[in-house]
């Protein structure tokens, strides 16, 4: 069987599956009582997804990432046309690719990929900041209008708690800022934390973003660290986050927590911290394969949002990513801040 009758064979699948999935959504909703129903603040909103991965295994090279366990013993790509069947019926509009590989090619091909799928609204690539040629690829990947960030999060050290910033990197990485591209950080941990608070003094005019922060399960022993951290981290509004990986297992014992009282205190908690302004949508597929699907990421954060104003929402779902990232509308039907 060809590669390309097997990505066929891919899609058919999913879009059985997405049926499925999206008729116990649908369910699922209906079946909330009028106290938790949605609220009129949150239908009809555009939604861009700040975040998921593409790969394609298929291809001679292969690929470095492969999504979650569930999904990479299924399948053996992410591409686009897999993933817009599925994101479209929960109201997904555009989406971000945040890298998945480390390889430098695999930068020309997201631009490819995305390029060629307009529900693809920009890329965060992969550049490291520790190699002396980060600021030739720097200056030619940002001429791409698709190439709004990168990801990177081992920009610094830690040595007995003390973190600190490598210098170098840091020359490196305001050469980003200068090219008016954004920066990934994932995944979140008390160091990479407390190292976005230096950089973020270190380059005020850099977006730094947070990404996954709802993920991290701070424990007895460093539930203060973890809250004095968050405050430093809400202090400089240079750092943004995205209220992602909601659903996920714990690291301690690899439950998914569901219940949504405990799942609300946490998501208004950084809510709170951070503000309408500063936190994004994402779905993270398909990292999320065989945690939740994308429809139940979208309503679980609609749930959230369905206390809170209109405007709110939107700034969620669409136009903080759209002032992060700096995305150009590609679809009529992708909302742009005019």
């Amino acid at each position: 069987m060809s590669a390309f009758n097997k990505i066929d064979n891919i899609q058919n699948n999913l879009s059985r599956r997405t049926f499925l999935a999206g008729a116990a959504a649908a369910a699922a909703v209906t079946a909330l009582d009028g106290a938790q129903a949605q609220s009129a603040s949150v239908d009809n909103i555009p939604i861009i997804d700040a975040h998921i991965h593409l790969f394609d295994g298929t291809r001679p090279l292969g690929a470095g990432y492969m999504g979650s366990p569930s999904y990479r013993a299924i399948f053996k790509a992410s591409l686009p046309s897999m993933y817009e069947p599925q994101a479209r019926p929960a109201g997904i509009v555009g989406a971000i690719v945040v890298e998945s590989s480390g390889w430098i090619d695999d930068n020309l091909w997201y631009l490819e990929t995305c390029r060629a799928n307009p529900i693809m609204v920009g890329v965060s690539g992969s550049l490291n900041p520790a190699q002396p040629d980060f600021g030739q690829y720097v200056s030619r990947f940002h001429k791409d209008p698709l190439y709004r960030a990168i990801r990177s999060s081992r920009f610094y050290s830690a040595d007995n708690g003390k973190v600190s910033l490598n210098p170098n990197q840091v020359a490196n990485l305001k050469l980003l800022a200068q090219a008016d591209l954004a920066l990934d950080t994932a995944n979140p941990s008390m160091n990479l934390m407390q190292a976005n608070v230096l950089l973020a003094d270190a380059i005020p005019d850099l977006r730094i973003i947070m990404d996954h922060l709802p993920s991290f399960d701070p424990t007895a022993e460093n539930q203060q660290a973890y809250e004095a951290v968050v405050k430093e981290m809400a202090a400089r509004p240079n750092i943004f986050v995205k209220l992602t990986e909601v659903y996920h297992p714990r690291l301690t014992d690899k439950v998914i927590v569901r219940d949504y009282e405990f799942l609300r205190a946490r998501l208004e908690y950084l809510y709170d911290a951070f503000g309408e302004d500063r936190v994004m949508f994402g779905s993270d597929y398909p990292e999320s394969y065989g945690i939740t699907t994308i429809p139940d990421a979208v309503g679980l954060m609609k749930r959230f949002f369905s206390t809170k104003s209109r405007e709110a929402a939107e700034k969620y779902f669409w136009k903080n990513s759209a002032r992060i990232y700096k995305w150009i509308k590609r679809a009529d039907d992708q909302p742009s801040l005019g």
